[in-house]
Protein backbone atom coordinates (compact mmCIF):
# COMPACT_ATOMS: atom_id res chain seq x y z
CA UNK A 1 0.00 0.00 0.00
CA UNK A 2 1.51 3.22 -0.77
CA UNK A 3 1.00 5.90 1.67
CA UNK A 4 4.06 7.88 0.96
CA UNK A 5 1.63 9.72 -1.41
CA UNK A 6 -1.07 10.57 1.46
CA UNK A 7 2.17 11.82 4.03
CA UNK A 8 3.65 14.09 1.07
CA UNK A 9 0.34 15.78 0.72
CA UNK A 10 -0.28 15.99 4.59
CA UNK A 11 3.51 17.50 5.04
CA UNK A 12 2.19 20.79 2.87
CA UNK A 13 1.76 24.28 4.84
CA UNK A 14 -1.99 24.22 5.65
CA UNK A 15 -3.65 21.24 4.42
CA UNK A 16 -4.06 18.99 7.03
CA UNK A 17 -5.67 21.77 9.25
CA UNK A 18 -8.05 22.58 6.43
CA UNK A 19 -9.05 19.32 6.05
CA UNK A 20 -9.52 18.63 10.04
CA UNK A 21 -11.85 21.63 9.47
CA UNK A 22 -13.62 20.86 6.46
CA UNK A 23 -14.11 16.98 8.03
CA UNK A 24 -15.60 18.52 11.40
CA UNK A 25 -17.24 21.56 9.58
CA UNK A 26 -19.43 19.22 7.42
CA UNK A 27 -20.99 17.44 9.82
CA UNK A 28 -24.06 20.13 11.27
CA UNK A 29 -24.25 20.40 7.31
CA UNK A 30 -24.92 17.02 6.61
CA UNK A 31 -27.48 16.82 9.28
CA UNK A 32 -29.55 19.73 7.79
CA UNK A 33 -32.10 17.60 5.68
CA UNK A 34 -32.90 15.16 7.85
CA UNK A 35 -33.58 17.54 10.84
CA UNK A 36 -36.18 19.45 8.34
CA UNK A 37 -37.86 16.42 7.31
CA UNK A 38 -38.56 15.76 10.69
CA UNK A 39 -39.53 19.06 12.31
CA UNK A 40 -41.98 19.22 9.07
CA UNK A 41 -43.27 15.70 9.94
CA UNK A 42 -43.27 15.28 13.45
CA UNK A 43 -43.65 19.05 15.24
CA UNK A 44 -45.87 20.81 11.90
CA UNK A 45 -48.04 17.16 11.72
CA UNK A 46 -47.60 17.51 7.51
CA UNK A 47 -46.43 14.86 5.46
CA UNK A 48 -43.08 13.46 3.87
CA UNK A 49 -44.14 15.20 0.89
CA UNK A 50 -44.58 18.63 2.15
CA UNK A 51 -41.44 18.13 4.07
CA UNK A 52 -39.28 17.27 0.25
CA UNK A 53 -40.66 20.47 -0.87
CA UNK A 54 -38.62 22.27 1.86
CA UNK A 55 -35.84 20.05 0.89
CA UNK A 56 -36.28 20.92 -2.49
CA UNK A 57 -36.69 24.60 -1.70
CA UNK A 58 -33.32 24.48 0.15
CA UNK A 59 -31.80 22.63 -2.66
CA UNK A 60 -32.90 24.95 -5.51
CA UNK A 61 -31.80 28.09 -3.57
CA UNK A 62 -27.95 26.01 -2.91
CA UNK A 63 -27.91 25.25 -6.77
CA UNK A 64 -28.40 28.70 -7.45
CA UNK A 65 -26.47 30.52 -4.81
CA UNK A 66 -23.18 28.41 -5.30
CA UNK A 67 -21.60 30.03 -8.05
CA UNK A 68 -22.65 33.96 -7.19
CA UNK A 69 -20.91 32.89 -3.76
CA UNK A 70 -18.03 31.17 -5.24
CA UNK A 71 -17.76 34.61 -7.84
CA UNK A 72 -17.88 36.89 -4.84
CA UNK A 73 -14.63 34.85 -2.96
CA UNK A 74 -13.37 35.24 -6.42
CA UNK A 75 -13.39 38.88 -6.31
CA UNK A 76 -13.89 40.18 -2.93
CA UNK A 77 -12.02 36.61 -0.73
CA UNK A 78 -13.04 34.17 1.30
CA UNK A 79 -13.86 35.98 4.97
CA UNK A 80 -16.59 38.47 3.50
CA UNK A 81 -18.39 35.25 2.35
CA UNK A 82 -17.97 33.45 5.26
CA UNK A 83 -19.39 36.37 7.64
CA UNK A 84 -22.50 36.53 4.78
CA UNK A 85 -23.19 33.03 4.97
CA UNK A 86 -22.61 32.05 8.77
CA UNK A 87 -24.60 35.07 9.96
CA UNK A 88 -27.32 33.95 7.32
CA UNK A 89 -27.10 30.26 8.70
CA UNK A 90 -27.67 31.37 12.24
CA UNK A 91 -30.66 33.38 11.79
CA UNK A 92 -32.92 30.92 10.12
CA UNK A 93 -32.09 27.97 12.36
CA UNK A 94 -32.91 30.47 14.93
CA UNK A 95 -36.26 31.43 13.33
CA UNK A 96 -37.46 28.31 11.65
CA UNK A 97 -38.84 26.39 14.69
CA UNK A 98 -41.50 29.16 15.01
CA UNK A 99 -41.78 29.85 11.19
CA UNK A 100 -45.89 28.34 9.86
CA UNK A 101 -45.10 26.07 6.80
CA UNK A 102 -45.58 28.60 4.24
CA UNK A 103 -43.10 30.86 5.70
CA UNK A 104 -40.65 28.20 6.11
CA UNK A 105 -40.81 26.93 2.61
CA UNK A 106 -40.29 30.48 1.57
CA UNK A 107 -37.01 31.01 3.97
CA UNK A 108 -35.46 28.03 3.26
CA UNK A 109 -34.80 29.50 -0.44
CA UNK A 110 -32.99 31.95 0.67
CA UNK A 111 -30.99 29.71 3.21
CA UNK A 112 -30.47 27.45 0.70
CA UNK A 113 -28.95 30.47 -1.48
CA UNK A 114 -26.75 32.05 1.44
CA UNK A 115 -26.07 28.53 3.08
CA UNK A 116 -22.30 28.02 3.90
CA UNK A 117 -20.29 27.07 1.40
CA UNK A 118 -17.95 24.97 3.30
CA UNK A 119 -17.62 22.01 0.68
CA UNK A 120 -16.70 24.27 -2.01
CA UNK A 121 -14.52 26.06 0.15
CA UNK A 122 -12.36 23.20 1.08
CA UNK A 123 -11.99 21.71 -2.90
CA UNK A 124 -10.97 25.35 -4.01
CA UNK A 125 -8.62 25.43 -1.48
CA UNK A 126 -7.22 22.56 -1.93
CA UNK A 127 -6.22 23.31 -5.46
CA UNK A 128 -4.79 26.18 -3.85
CA UNK A 129 -2.47 24.89 -1.45
CA UNK A 130 -2.08 21.32 -3.09
CA UNK A 131 0.50 21.35 -6.56
CA UNK A 132 -0.56 20.25 -9.41
CA UNK A 133 0.68 16.34 -9.57
CA UNK A 134 -0.54 15.79 -5.96
CA UNK A 135 -3.89 17.29 -6.04
CA UNK A 136 -5.40 13.14 -6.85
CA UNK A 137 -4.69 12.07 -2.77
CA UNK A 138 -5.51 15.45 -1.32
CA UNK A 139 -9.25 15.22 -3.40
CA UNK A 140 -9.38 11.78 -2.61
CA UNK A 141 -9.14 12.53 1.48
CA UNK A 142 -11.35 15.50 1.16
CA UNK A 143 -13.91 12.86 -0.39
CA UNK A 144 -13.38 10.14 2.18
CA UNK A 145 -13.93 12.95 4.98
CA UNK A 146 -17.11 13.93 3.14
CA UNK A 147 -18.25 10.49 3.62
CA UNK A 148 -17.59 10.14 7.00
CA UNK A 149 -19.49 13.89 7.69
CA UNK A 150 -22.61 11.89 5.74
CA UNK A 151 -21.95 8.73 8.04
CA UNK A 152 -22.03 10.97 11.14
CA UNK A 153 -24.27 13.92 10.85
CA UNK A 154 -27.56 12.40 10.00
CA UNK A 155 -26.97 9.76 12.56
CA UNK A 156 -26.88 12.82 15.13
CA UNK A 157 -30.05 14.75 13.96
CA UNK A 158 -31.70 12.07 14.35
CA UNK A 159 -30.12 10.90 17.79
CA UNK A 160 -31.11 14.49 18.46
CA UNK A 161 -34.32 14.60 17.64
CA UNK A 162 -35.48 11.70 19.45
CA UNK A 163 -33.86 12.31 22.61
CA UNK A 164 -35.09 16.25 22.91
CA UNK A 165 -36.80 17.70 19.92
CA UNK A 166 -36.39 18.96 16.19
CA UNK A 167 -36.59 22.93 18.21
CA UNK A 168 -33.78 21.80 19.96
CA UNK A 169 -31.80 19.96 17.15
CA UNK A 170 -32.37 22.97 14.32
CA UNK A 171 -30.94 25.34 17.22
CA UNK A 172 -27.87 22.81 17.49
CA UNK A 173 -27.36 23.34 13.54
CA UNK A 174 -27.64 27.28 13.99
CA UNK A 175 -24.86 26.88 16.73
CA UNK A 176 -22.75 24.70 14.92
CA UNK A 177 -22.82 26.80 11.48
CA UNK A 178 -21.59 30.05 13.64
CA UNK A 179 -18.99 28.01 14.90
CA UNK A 180 -18.00 26.56 11.46
CA UNK A 181 -17.90 30.28 9.59
CA UNK A 182 -15.68 31.42 13.00
CA UNK A 183 -13.49 28.50 12.77
CA UNK A 184 -13.13 28.98 9.04
CA UNK A 185 -12.73 32.55 9.08
CA UNK A 186 -10.24 32.09 11.47
CA UNK A 187 -8.28 29.64 9.47
CA UNK A 188 -8.82 31.71 6.49
CA UNK A 189 -7.58 28.94 4.12
CA UNK A 190 -6.09 30.36 1.15
CA UNK A 191 -8.08 30.26 -2.03
CA UNK A 192 -4.95 31.09 -4.40
CA UNK A 193 -1.35 30.55 -4.23
CA UNK A 194 1.17 32.77 -3.79
CA UNK A 195 2.02 32.37 -7.49
CA UNK A 196 -1.13 32.71 -8.87
CA UNK A 197 -2.05 35.49 -6.64
CA UNK A 198 1.06 37.46 -8.92
CA UNK A 199 0.14 36.27 -12.01
CA UNK A 200 -3.18 35.99 -12.23
CA UNK A 201 -5.62 37.91 -15.45
CA UNK A 202 -8.91 38.35 -14.79
CA UNK A 203 -10.59 36.09 -17.94
CA UNK A 204 -14.08 36.51 -19.37
CA UNK A 205 -16.38 33.36 -17.93
CA UNK A 206 -16.97 32.37 -22.06
CA UNK A 207 -13.72 31.35 -22.12
CA UNK A 208 -13.56 29.06 -19.26
CA UNK A 209 -16.75 27.78 -19.28
CA UNK A 210 -16.56 25.87 -22.57
CA UNK A 211 -18.14 22.45 -23.52
CA UNK A 212 -14.80 20.82 -21.39
CA UNK A 213 -15.83 21.89 -17.93
CA UNK A 214 -19.63 21.44 -19.11
CA UNK A 215 -18.57 18.03 -19.87
CA UNK A 216 -17.30 17.57 -16.40
CA UNK A 217 -20.32 19.22 -14.77
CA UNK A 218 -22.27 16.92 -16.45
CA UNK A 219 -20.93 13.90 -15.16
CA UNK A 220 -20.42 15.11 -11.69
CA UNK A 221 -24.22 15.56 -11.68
CA UNK A 222 -24.65 12.11 -13.25
CA UNK A 223 -22.62 10.54 -10.23
CA UNK A 224 -24.87 12.06 -7.57
CA UNK A 225 -27.44 10.98 -9.29
CA UNK A 226 -26.39 7.27 -9.11
CA UNK A 227 -25.67 7.84 -5.26
CA UNK A 228 -29.08 9.61 -4.33
CA UNK A 229 -31.06 7.33 -6.34
CA UNK A 230 -29.31 4.25 -4.89
CA UNK A 231 -29.89 5.53 -1.44
CA UNK A 232 -33.73 5.31 -2.18
CA UNK A 233 -33.62 2.26 -4.11
CA UNK A 234 -31.84 0.45 -0.78
CA UNK A 235 -34.42 1.30 1.34
CA UNK A 236 -37.77 0.62 -0.90
CA UNK A 237 -35.55 -2.82 -1.81
CA UNK A 238 -35.15 -3.93 1.85
CA UNK A 239 -38.46 -2.81 3.31
CA UNK A 240 -39.73 -4.25 0.27
CA UNK A 241 -38.59 -7.60 1.53
CA UNK A 242 -39.02 -7.10 5.45
CA UNK A 243 -35.46 -6.37 6.05
CA UNK A 244 -35.76 -2.86 7.11
CA UNK A 245 -33.05 -3.13 10.52
CA UNK A 246 -30.78 -3.95 7.67
CA UNK A 247 -31.44 -0.46 6.09
CA UNK A 248 -29.21 1.07 8.43
CA UNK A 249 -26.26 -1.67 8.23
CA UNK A 250 -26.65 -1.46 4.57
CA UNK A 251 -26.36 2.50 4.06
CA UNK A 252 -23.51 2.42 6.28
CA UNK A 253 -22.02 -0.42 4.75
CA UNK A 254 -22.29 1.12 1.18
CA UNK A 255 -19.90 4.26 2.97
CA UNK A 256 -17.30 2.00 3.94
CA UNK A 257 -16.94 0.99 0.31
CA UNK A 258 -16.87 4.20 -0.72
CA UNK A 259 -14.22 5.24 2.00
CA UNK A 260 -11.90 2.31 1.22
CA UNK A 261 -12.52 2.75 -2.92
CA UNK A 262 -11.23 6.42 -2.15
CA UNK A 263 -7.94 5.60 -0.67
CA UNK A 264 -6.96 3.03 -3.08
CA UNK A 265 -7.81 5.54 -5.60
CA UNK A 266 -5.85 7.83 -4.21
CA UNK A 267 -2.94 5.57 -3.44
CA UNK A 268 -2.70 4.47 -7.06
CA UNK A 269 0.09 5.63 -9.61
CA UNK A 270 -1.70 6.40 -12.46
CA UNK A 271 -5.31 8.17 -12.32
CA UNK A 272 -8.55 6.31 -14.02
CA UNK A 273 -10.94 8.99 -16.33
CA UNK A 274 -13.74 10.57 -14.78
CA UNK A 275 -15.69 9.26 -18.18
CA UNK A 276 -14.18 5.42 -17.37
CA UNK A 277 -15.05 5.99 -13.45
CA UNK A 278 -18.76 6.98 -14.12
CA UNK A 279 -19.42 4.38 -16.41
CA UNK A 280 -17.87 1.58 -14.04
CA UNK A 281 -20.53 2.78 -11.51
CA UNK A 282 -23.33 3.15 -13.48
CA UNK A 283 -22.75 -0.66 -14.88
CA UNK A 284 -21.90 -2.08 -11.33
CA UNK A 285 -25.19 0.03 -9.70
CA UNK A 286 -27.66 -1.57 -12.16
CA UNK A 287 -27.17 -5.45 -11.22
CA UNK A 288 -27.26 -4.98 -7.53
CA UNK A 289 -31.20 -5.27 -7.15
CA UNK A 290 -30.72 -8.14 -8.44
CA UNK A 291 -29.58 -9.47 -5.29
CA UNK A 292 -31.80 -11.85 -2.91
CA UNK A 293 -32.18 -10.89 0.79
CA UNK A 294 -30.18 -7.75 2.93
CA UNK A 295 -26.66 -9.81 3.27
CA UNK A 296 -26.53 -10.33 -1.15
CA UNK A 297 -27.47 -6.60 -1.50
CA UNK A 298 -24.97 -5.16 1.05
CA UNK A 299 -22.79 -7.20 -0.82
CA UNK A 300 -23.76 -6.30 -4.35
CA UNK A 301 -23.64 -2.63 -3.45
CA UNK A 302 -19.18 -3.69 -3.27
CA UNK A 303 -18.03 -2.57 -6.65
CA UNK A 304 -20.42 0.28 -7.11
CA UNK A 305 -19.28 1.60 -3.90
CA UNK A 306 -16.11 1.22 -4.19
CA UNK A 307 -15.96 3.73 -7.10
CA UNK A 308 -18.15 6.57 -5.44
CA UNK A 309 -15.91 8.18 -3.85
CA UNK A 310 -12.92 7.78 -7.02
CA UNK A 311 -15.52 9.09 -9.16
CA UNK A 312 -16.26 12.21 -7.01
CA UNK A 313 -12.51 13.00 -6.53
CA UNK A 314 -11.34 12.42 -10.31
CA UNK A 315 -14.34 15.20 -10.98
CA UNK A 316 -13.03 17.96 -8.19
CA UNK A 317 -9.04 17.60 -9.63
CA UNK A 318 -10.05 17.91 -13.46
CA UNK A 319 -12.29 21.12 -12.41
CA UNK A 320 -9.15 22.65 -10.40
CA UNK A 321 -7.32 22.05 -13.19
CA UNK A 322 -8.91 22.91 -16.55
CA UNK A 323 -10.12 26.46 -14.93
CA UNK A 324 -8.04 29.54 -14.40
CA UNK A 325 -7.22 30.16 -10.78
CA UNK A 326 -8.91 33.87 -10.81
CA UNK A 327 -12.22 32.09 -11.42
CA UNK A 328 -12.18 28.71 -9.33
CA UNK A 329 -14.19 29.69 -6.67
CA UNK A 330 -17.09 30.64 -9.11
CA UNK A 331 -16.25 27.22 -11.33
CA UNK A 332 -16.19 25.41 -7.27
CA UNK A 333 -19.53 26.33 -7.62
CA UNK A 334 -20.89 25.78 -10.95
CA UNK A 335 -19.29 22.22 -9.94
CA UNK A 336 -21.49 22.27 -5.91
CA UNK A 337 -24.39 22.88 -8.06
CA UNK A 338 -23.91 20.09 -10.47
CA UNK A 339 -23.80 17.85 -7.45
CA UNK A 340 -26.94 19.50 -5.98
CA UNK A 341 -28.63 19.07 -8.80
CA UNK A 342 -27.65 15.18 -9.46
CA UNK A 343 -28.96 14.69 -6.25
CA UNK A 344 -32.49 16.66 -6.41
CA UNK A 345 -32.46 14.25 -9.85
CA UNK A 346 -31.74 10.95 -8.50
CA UNK A 347 -34.45 9.88 -6.17
CA UNK A 348 -37.25 11.40 -8.24
CA UNK A 349 -35.91 9.20 -11.16
CA UNK A 350 -35.56 6.03 -9.45
CA UNK A 351 -38.50 6.61 -7.30
CA UNK A 352 -41.03 6.56 -10.46
CA UNK A 353 -39.04 3.99 -11.95
CA UNK A 354 -39.69 1.80 -8.66
CA UNK A 355 -43.37 2.89 -8.85
CA UNK A 356 -43.99 1.61 -12.31
CA UNK A 357 -41.79 -1.27 -11.83
CA UNK A 358 -40.43 -2.62 -8.61
CA UNK A 359 -37.68 -1.75 -6.36
CA UNK A 360 -34.97 -3.64 -8.23
CA UNK A 361 -35.63 -1.20 -11.21
CA UNK A 362 -34.74 1.59 -8.87
CA UNK A 363 -30.87 0.52 -9.68
CA UNK A 364 -31.06 0.08 -12.74
CA UNK A 365 -32.62 3.23 -13.93
CA UNK A 366 -29.54 5.41 -12.07
CA UNK A 367 -27.26 3.05 -13.34
CA UNK A 368 -28.14 3.15 -17.09
CA UNK A 369 -28.40 7.41 -16.30
CA UNK A 370 -24.47 7.20 -15.85
CA UNK A 371 -23.58 4.69 -18.61
CA UNK A 372 -25.56 7.29 -21.28
CA UNK A 373 -24.08 10.37 -20.10
CA UNK A 374 -20.33 9.31 -19.55
CA UNK A 375 -21.10 7.46 -23.27
CA UNK A 376 -22.74 10.52 -24.53
CA UNK A 377 -19.94 12.86 -23.48
CA UNK A 378 -17.06 10.25 -24.81
CA UNK A 379 -15.67 12.10 -27.73
CA UNK A 380 -15.65 15.17 -25.44
CA UNK A 381 -13.71 13.41 -23.06
CA UNK A 382 -10.99 12.01 -25.60
CA UNK A 383 -10.37 15.60 -26.82
CA UNK A 384 -9.99 16.42 -23.27
CA UNK A 385 -7.18 13.44 -23.01
CA UNK A 386 -5.74 14.54 -26.65
CA UNK A 387 -5.29 17.86 -25.13
CA UNK A 388 -3.95 17.50 -21.99
CA UNK A 389 -1.28 14.95 -23.38
CA UNK A 390 0.29 17.79 -25.41
CA UNK A 391 0.05 20.48 -22.08
CA UNK A 392 1.81 17.33 -20.15
CA UNK A 393 4.27 17.36 -23.08
CA UNK A 394 5.27 21.07 -22.74
CA UNK A 395 5.89 20.35 -18.82
CA UNK A 396 7.54 18.03 -19.01
CA UNK A 397 9.99 19.82 -21.38
CA UNK A 398 10.12 23.17 -19.23
CA UNK A 399 10.80 21.21 -16.25
CA UNK A 400 14.09 19.97 -18.14
CA UNK A 401 14.57 23.18 -19.64
CA UNK A 402 13.50 25.64 -17.00
CA UNK A 403 11.50 29.02 -17.55
CA UNK A 404 10.15 32.21 -15.86
CA UNK A 405 6.83 31.23 -14.54
CA UNK A 406 5.76 28.25 -12.07
CA UNK A 407 2.27 29.39 -12.82
CA UNK A 408 2.25 29.00 -16.38
CA UNK A 409 3.23 25.27 -16.23
CA UNK A 410 -0.16 24.80 -14.33
CA UNK A 411 -2.08 26.92 -16.27
CA UNK A 412 -0.65 24.89 -19.64
CA UNK A 413 -2.97 22.14 -18.71
CA UNK A 414 -5.63 24.35 -19.52
CA UNK A 415 -5.32 24.37 -23.36
CA UNK A 416 -7.09 26.14 -25.87
CA UNK A 417 -11.07 26.49 -24.30
CA UNK A 418 -12.93 27.10 -27.31
CA UNK A 419 -15.32 24.72 -28.75
CA UNK A 420 -13.60 25.36 -31.72
CA UNK A 421 -10.57 24.52 -31.12
CA UNK A 422 -11.41 21.22 -29.26
CA UNK A 423 -13.25 19.97 -32.32
CA UNK A 424 -9.87 19.93 -34.17
CA UNK A 425 -8.14 18.58 -31.87
CA UNK A 426 -5.96 15.18 -32.37
CA UNK A 427 -8.15 12.41 -31.06
CA UNK A 428 -5.64 9.21 -29.36
CA UNK A 429 -7.00 5.97 -28.16
CA UNK A 430 -8.60 6.46 -24.90
CA UNK A 431 -6.93 4.95 -22.20
CA UNK A 432 -8.11 4.44 -18.23
CA UNK A 433 -4.51 6.98 -17.51
CA UNK A 434 -5.71 10.10 -20.11
CA UNK A 435 -7.35 12.26 -18.38
CA UNK A 436 -4.70 13.11 -15.29
CA UNK A 437 -1.31 12.73 -16.78
CA UNK A 438 1.56 13.08 -13.83
CA UNK A 439 3.20 16.44 -14.22
CA UNK A 440 5.05 18.33 -11.90
CA UNK A 441 3.94 21.43 -10.05
CA UNK A 442 7.04 23.10 -9.93
CA UNK A 443 7.41 22.90 -13.78
CA UNK A 444 7.32 26.35 -15.61
CA UNK A 445 6.67 26.53 -19.63
CA UNK A 446 9.09 28.64 -21.57
CA UNK A 447 7.90 30.66 -24.39
CA UNK A 448 9.30 27.84 -27.16
CA UNK A 449 7.36 25.71 -25.64
CA UNK A 450 3.22 27.90 -25.43
CA UNK A 451 2.19 27.18 -29.00
CA UNK A 452 2.22 23.53 -28.52
CA UNK A 453 0.32 23.12 -25.46
CA UNK A 454 -2.30 25.83 -26.96
CA UNK A 455 -2.02 29.77 -25.68
CA UNK A 456 -2.22 29.89 -22.05
CA UNK A 457 -5.35 31.19 -20.48
CA UNK A 458 -4.87 33.75 -18.16
CA UNK A 459 -5.48 32.93 -13.81
CA UNK A 460 -8.84 33.81 -14.11
CA UNK A 461 -19.70 25.81 -3.25
CA UNK A 462 -23.02 23.33 -2.50
CA UNK A 463 -25.99 22.61 -0.27
CA UNK A 464 -27.10 18.24 -0.30
CA UNK A 465 -30.83 18.03 -1.29
CA UNK A 466 -31.00 14.41 0.11
CA UNK A 467 -31.06 13.06 4.04
CA UNK A 468 -27.95 9.97 3.64
CA UNK A 469 -26.54 10.87 0.68
CA UNK A 470 -22.58 11.28 0.84
CA UNK A 471 -21.68 13.93 -1.32
CA UNK A 472 -20.51 18.05 -0.89
CA UNK A 473 -22.80 20.61 -0.87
Amino acid sequence: MRLEPYRQVLALPGVRPLLLTGLVARVPATAMAVTVTLHVVESLKLGYGAAGMVGAAMTIGAAAGAPLLGRLVDRRGLRLVLVITALAEGLFWAVAPDLPYAALLAASVLAGFLSLPVFSIVRQSVAALVPVDQRRQAYAMDAMSVELSFMTGPVLAVLLVQEASSRVAMYAIGVAMLTVGAAMFRLNPAVRSAEELEHQVKVPRREWLTPRLLAVLAMSAATTCVLAGTDVAVIAELRATGDDAWIGVALGVWGSYSLVGGFLYGAMRRPIAPAVLLALLGLLTMPVGLADGALWITVAMLGAGALCAPTLTATSELVSRIVPAAARGEAMGWHGSSLTVGLAAGAPIAGAVMDATSPAWGFTSVGAVAVLVALALWPINRRIAAAEAVAAAAVKAAAEAGGREAVVAREAMVPETTSEAASEAIVPETTSEAIVPETTSEATVPETTSEAAGPREADPTPATGGATVRVPT
